[in-house]
Parts: C-alpha cells; sequence; structure tokens
C-alpha cells in the first residue's frame, strides 16, 4: 500500500531542508564610477569597484529558492490529489489510507495517520494555498539579504506541519504537530512580517498559543490515563474507557482542549493576537494563518471536543453558542472601524469564525455540515482577499484605506476581482461561503431560533465593513497616490484565479465537497446525541 500521506507530509519537510541548505551564491561585483578630485592638472573619472557582502544570497540562490518552493508544493499537492481520486468517497465517514507505527512504545506513542472525509477536505485546502501564497510572494523578499529564501523554507516546513496536524490519528502526534506549527509562523511573522510591531505581535501570537498548547498536554495526558491509549480509533465510540468518565472528569477534559482550540480558532474574548499578527505579517502568511492555522481550532473542536467527550458537550453548548454570537457581531464591529486592510480582514474572520463554531454547537446535521464547509470556503475566500490586499500593498506601500481611491479607473481587472472576492466574504448567494452560511442558519433555527436570529445581524454588518471598504479603496477618481498602478500581472492572476474559481465552482455546485463531508458530520452528531439522551435516562 502506497503511503500516501507520510509522503505528503515528507515531500515538503524535504524540501524546506534543500531550500534552507542552498549554498550562499556571491552577489557579482558591482561597478560605479566617481567623480575624483579635480587638480589643477583637470578632473579624471575612476572606476570603483564594489563587493556585495559576502554573507548575502544573491540573486540565483533566491530564484532557486523560489523555484524548489513552487515544485515541492506542486508535487504535495499532485500527491494529495493522486490520493483524493482513491478516497472512497461511499465511507467517507471512516478513516482510510491509514498508517499505524510505534513511534515512542514504552508511553504508547504511534505515528498514526489517516483521513477521513472532514480531513481530507482540509488537507487538500492546505496544499491548495500554499503554491499560490509561493507565487503572490515571489518579489514580496527581494528587498532583502537573502531574497526570501528562508521564508520560503519556512513555508514548506508550514505546509508539512498543517498536513501532518489534520491527518494526525493519535492524540499526541496531534499535539506534537499542532505545537510544531508555532515555530515558523513565529520566524514568518516576527522577521519576514511587515511594520515596526512585527516582533511584539510574533511574540503575541506564541505566547497565547503556548499557553493553549499547555492547558491541552494536561488533557493529552489525562486521555491517555483514562483512555489507556493515545491512538483516535481506539479512543472515541461507546466502548472505549473514555465513555467510561465520570461526567466532571469529561468536563475538565474537553475544558483543556477546548480553550487551547479557541485561541487558536480564535473566539472571543482570546482572539486578540490575530490582528496584531495578521496586520504585521505578509500577505502569503496572513493567508496560511487565518485560511488553514485558525482551522485547526475548529477542525479539533469537532474531531476532539465532541467525538471524544460526547458526554460533556451538552454542558458546554449553551456557552460556546454565546461566545460564537459575541464573535459574529464584535469581530464585525470592529472591522467596520478598521483603517489597515489587514486588520480589517483579521477581524472579518473573528466574525466568519463565529459562525463556524455556531454551526459545530448546534449538534444538528445542518449546522455541522455547514461549519465544515465553512472551514474550507472560508480558506479559498479570505485567502484570496488577503492576496489581494498584498497586491494593493506591494503597489502602494501601504495597507491604510485613506492611502487609496479610485484603483478602478488605473487597475479595473484588479478591482472587479476585489469586488467578487469581497462578496464572498459578505455571503452574496451564487458564491461559495453562501452556502456555508445557509446551512450554518439551518442548523442554527434548529436548534434554537434566538442565536440564528442574533447571527443574522453579523450578515448586515459585513455587507457594511466590505462595501465601505471596496467604496473606500476602489471608487471615486483616481488621485495622484494610485495614478501609476499597474493591473494584474500574469503571475498575480494565477495567483488568485484558481481560488476565485474554486470560489464560484463550490458555489454554484457545492455537492462535491458536501458528499465527502457529509458522512464524516453524521458520524460526530450521531455520537453527541447518543450521550445527550444516555445522560438524560441516567
Amino acid at each position: 500500500m502506497i503511503p500516501w500521506l507520510t509522503i505528503a507530509i515528507a515531500l515538503p519537510a524535504v524540501g524546506a531542508v534543500l531550500v534552507w541548505a542552498l549554498p550562499r551564491v556571491k552577489a557579482p561585483d558591482t561597478v560605479s564610477e566617481t567623480a575624483a578630485s579635480a587638480s589643477a592638472g583637470g578632473g579624471t573619472a575612476t572606476a570603483v569597484r564594489t563587493k556585495a557582502p559576502a554573507a548575502t544570497g544573491g540573486p540565483a540562490s533566491a530564484e532557486n529558492a523560489k523555484r524548489i518552493t513552487l515544485g515541492f508544493s506542486l508535487a504535495t499537492l499532485a500527491v494529495l490529489v493522486a490520493m483524493a481520486l482513491r478516497f472512497d468517497t461511499s465511507d467517507a465517514g471512516s478513516l482510510q489510507f491509514t498508517e499505524v507505527h510505534e513511534w515512542i512504545p514504552r508511553f504508547g506513542i504511534h505515528y498514526a495517520v489517516g483521513v477521513d472525509g472532514l480531513a481530507l477536505a482540509l488537507v487538500l485546502m492546505s496544499a491548495v494555498l500554499v503554491p499560490l501564497v509561493v507565487l503572490a510572494a515571489w518579489r514580496e523578499h527581494d528587498d532583502r539579504e537573502d531574497g526570501g529564501r528562508g521564508y520560503f523554507a519556512l513555508v514548506l516546513a508550514l505546509e508539512a506541519m498543517m498536513i501532518g496536524v489534520f491527518a494526525a490519528t493519535d492524540v499526541f502526534l496531534f499535539y506534537v504537530f499542532f505545537e510544531a506549527m508555532l515555530i515558523p509562523v513565529y520566524f514568518m511573522i516576527g522577521r519576514y512580517g511587515r511594520g515596526n510591531e512585527r516582533s511584539a505581535a510574533a511574540l503575541k501570537f506564541l505566547l497565547y498559543s503556548l499557553a493553549g498548547g499547555l492547558v491541552m498536554l494536561v488533557s493529552v495526558i489525562g486521555v491517555a490515563v483514562y483512555g489507556g491509549t493515545f491512538l483516535w480509533a481506539d479512543l472515541v465510540g461507546g466502548g472505549s474507557a473514555l465513555a467510561a468518565l465520570d461526567p466532571s472528569t469529561a468536563r475538565w477534559l474537553f475544558l483543556g482542549f477546548f480553550i487551547a482550540f479557541a485561541i487558536k480558532a480564535p473566539m472571543w474574548p482570546v482572539h486578540t493576537w490575530l490582528p496584531q499578527a495578521a496586520g504585521a505579517s505578509r500577505p502569503g502568511t496572513a493567508v496560511l494563518l487565518v485560511g488553514v492555522l485558525d482551522k485547526v481550532g475548529t477542525y479539533g473542536m469537532l474531531r476532539y471536543c465532541i467525538e471524544l467527550f460526547p458526554s460533556a458537550v451538552s454542558w458546554f453548548v449553551w456557552p460556546v453558542v454565546g461566545l460564537s454570537l459575541v464573535s459574529i457581531i464584535y469581530g464585525a464591529i470592529l472591522a467596520i472601524g478598521q483603517s489597515d486592510m489587514m486588520r480589517l480582514v483579521a477581524y472579518t474572520s473573528v466574525s466568519h469564525f463565529g459562525f463556524i463554531t455556531l454551526g459545530i454547537f448546534a449538534l444538528n446535521q445542518q449546522g455541522q455540515a455547514g461549519a465544515a464547509l465553512y472551514m474550507v470556503n472560508h480558506g479559498f475566500a479570505t485567502g484570496a482577499l488577503f492576496l489581494l490586499v498584498g497586491f494593493l500593498v506591494a503597489r502602494r506601500g501601504s495597507a491604510l484605506i485613506e492611502d487609496f481611491g479610485g484603483v478602478q479607473n488605473t487597475a479595473p481587472k484588479l478591482a472587479g476581482v476585489f469586488l467578487v472576492t469581497g462578496l464572498a466574504g459578505l455571503g452574496l448567494p451564487g458564491l461559495a461561503p453562501f452556502v456555508s452560511e445557509f446551512l450554518v442558519f439551518l442548523g442554527a433555527y434548529a436548534f434554537s431560533p434566538v442565536p440564528a436570529v442574533v447571527a443574522v445581524v453579523g450578515v448586515v454588518l459585513a455587507a457594511l465593513y466590505i462595501l465601505w471598504m471596496y467604496q473606500r479603496t476602489m471608487s471615486g477618481p483616481a488621485g495622484e497616490k494610485v495614478a501609476g498602478f499597474k493591473d494584474l500581472s500574469a503571475r498575480e492572476a494565477w495567483a488568485v484565479g484558481p481560488l476565485l474559481a474554486l470560489i464560484l465552482a463550490f458555489g454554484l455546485y457545492p455537492q462535491p465537497l458536501l458528499d465527502v463531508i457529509n458522512p464524516a458530520v453524521e458520524r460526530t452528531v450521531e455520537t453527541a446525541v447518543d450521550a445527550s439522551e444516555e445522560g438524560g435516562e441516567e
């Protein structure tokens, strides 16, 4: 049997090592002319030969780094697409392509991977976004000494960990990938970010994530102690040792996982790291941070909180629904008041993740299917929006909304794509996020009409922050600040075009995604409902 997932994890990891190990190519000598001091007999010009610092990576090294990164990311995508074509959609609720190997036998820890329909969708989403980020960031780091070589190595390292965290079926292995992702992201923000606050933003991201991870580690150890194993497949279901846990212990273990996932998601009030981190990030980093890494939080809620501790879920439902509603409204209101486009998009994601957690804890088929679909569609729509903001920042040298205006007059294609992507973010019918939002509303209303009605306010506010941003940046007469703007280049079109195509395709025909997501969601709903009924009987 071909170890598809191991190959998909190993490819970008090997690529990261190769990019990092590229030989430093000494920059060529440069010749400049300086006028010598004129003497009594007449002045002469002398050529002065200067050398670039020996420590810098030359242009060849930087270009090779980009090509290798793009090649390995495309190879990883090809492997995962080949794997997906062999995925049995009739059994999408079960783990497929599983591998289980002993890793640390003394503690019962395994290298165990596998994917059901939900994990497959998120793994493919991650693999699609990475090469597009590489294309978008092709010229982003040309002004650095290493030409961005270190950045592209970090992108590949992060891709390996993102695939690993969604594919892990050993709880300890999941925790390792969960924490290891922090390292490349920290350097992608702190070293390769933008602005004077990038170091502080990277540190805040790291501290918040480490705090959540340490809390989760206590629950991970608790799972092994009470469940007798780290293997997820042996921990779920009525026959597992965790099913016999007393309610108090189950609630504490649930809470340990939930706090870490709420920080990662992020939910109000532990969301404050995200706007600062996204605001200080390069657009490509923001795409992976918000488009993929934050999904680990909501994925973990479905996969670990609900399926491992279903007896504790009913006790937390209403508090989580309440936090979700606050996130929806609070994130949207703060997005309206932002002057920085990167921070604005980050706050919209706080609001969007409120919809996702609302759907998850509605505990019914429509809500959780909508939440799972929302994870994928949000990755594509918000990823495209961050890339487009990045294109604007590259042209103007600023992310401030007030520094733009009238872009549609000088770059109509860029403005048009920006509008479509923004409309996707506010849930316009015919675009992918609408289907997700609609299913979440159905699930929330079936759970209780009140949360569904409150959540509608978030949709109204979304129209305000998206359309107002578009009006202030794209419409009106073109001023001097944007007079020299170029329209979308071929490279930029290749970076954002596939995302736009996916947004349109899944908006008109979401069934292929739902076919692989629904069976996994049905299993989660059945687990939670059965536990709730057993608790009621007791």
